[in-house]
């Protein structure tokens, strides 16, 4: 495999001993493509961060192009620099190469230094696909909720871990405390709508399930989604913090687990199925676990977007991203509060 870099060095390596993925390199391949009057600044920018591979990569009529090989914790400082400078009609293009060659091992200090966690663009970029009304959407709603539904009613707990898994319902609550930290309303209100759509297609397919199906109250998968406690409060706030952890480290694999530690489908699809069966008792305490799915798994990701320093790049869009910040930490503690008091006070009637 090859890689070339350029600027100062200006020269083309192969040693295959040194090889180093890029999550271990940590290392970013910047292009931008802009007019030469507004890239004129460009030389003095990457000097100023200390960034030494760069170097023109040609160009046609009135654009010209460079490549910037950058270390990834250099990287969103550069980019928000970049954005800076470039005109309406400049782009920059973010490529995470396999391989760099060759490679300086880091001394154990250094490594402890370096930050490994992604870009803000990157990160709204991978969040903003979860989002996304598409008919892949829809069709995933669907099947995972007949894939829970027929796990739920025959206590098959391979097919509710394989419908946690196709649900794409994790994705529009990370999106919704995304789009505080931006500031984004754009992404607010589609998080906010791929969320209504989806939990409410999918309930409804469930009530016709549990309409026309005979359910049996002895399936332990169906009876452990209508209760919850304390424990998976704590469960539900673990999981989402997890969940955008694994975002904001470009560790996406993390996902999977964390679909399956708090999945929002199975409760949304035992609420559906209890309602259409006309047990109202059991699909108020699915509802409840529901409920508390989605407000820890928003809650919790926000504080880690605040904990990781998830903000806009302009003064004026981080002053509008703190007040709808406040507003969404409020309603979610507030709504986090009354399902605590209202956990604690069906526990102590049962009791």
């Amino acid at each position: 495999m090859f890689a070339e870099v350029g600027g100062n060095r200006g020269a083309l390596w192969l040693q295959t001993e040194k090889l180093r993925f890029s999550e271990e390199a940590r290392v970013r391949l910047i292009e931008v493509i802009a007019s030469p009057k507004n890239l004129e600044k460009l030389p003095a920018l990457v000097t100023a961060l200390d960034i030494k591979d760069f170097w023109p990569a040609g160009g046609k009529l009135d654009l010209a192009v460079y490549r910037i090989l950058v270390d990834q914790e250099k990287s969103q400082q550069l980019l928000d620099a970049l954005q800076g400078i470039l005109g309406p009609d400049g782009h920059i293009v973010l490529i995470t190469p396999e391989a760099v060659l060759p490679h300086d091992s880091p001394s154990s200090a250094e490594e402890k230094k370096t930050s490994e966690q992604t870009t803000r663009e990157e990160l709204y970029q991978e969040v903003e696909k979860g989002v996304r009304l598409s008919s892949n959407f829809l069709l995933l709603v669907i099947l995972s909720t007949f894939v829970a539904s027929i796990g739920l009613i025959k206590d098959n707990i391979a097919a509710v871990i394989g419908a946690m898994v196709i649900a794409p319902l994790l994705g529009p609550n990370i999106a919704l405390a995304l789009s505080t930290a931006l500031g984004d309303t754009k992404l607010l209100w589609a998080a906010a709508k791929a969320n209504f759509v989806g939990l409410g297609l999918a309930m409804a397919i469930a009530i016709v399930e549990g309409y026309r199906w005979p359910i049996s109250l002895t399936s332990h998968e169906l009876l452990a989604r209508t209760d919850v406690g304390l424990d998976s409060i704590a469960l539900a706030l673990a999981s989402g913090a997890a969940a955008a952890l694994s975002l904001t480290t470009g560790q996406s694999s993390v996902l999977v687990g964390v679909m399956v530690a708090v999945a929002i489908l199975p409760p949304a699809a035992t609420f559906g199925i209890m309602l259409g069966a006309g047990e109202i008792d059991y699909a108020i305490g699915a509802g409840l676990l529901l409920a508390v799915n989605i407000v820890c798994v928003n809650l919790s990701a926000k504080l880690v977007f605040i904990f990781k320093g998830i903000k806009p790049r302009t003064w004026l869009t981080t002053e509008k991203a703190r007040e709808s910040s406040t507003v969404y930490m409020v309603i979610w503690l507030v709504s986090l509060a009354i399902l605590v008091a209202i956990i604690i006070i069906t526990r102590g009637g049962e009791g």
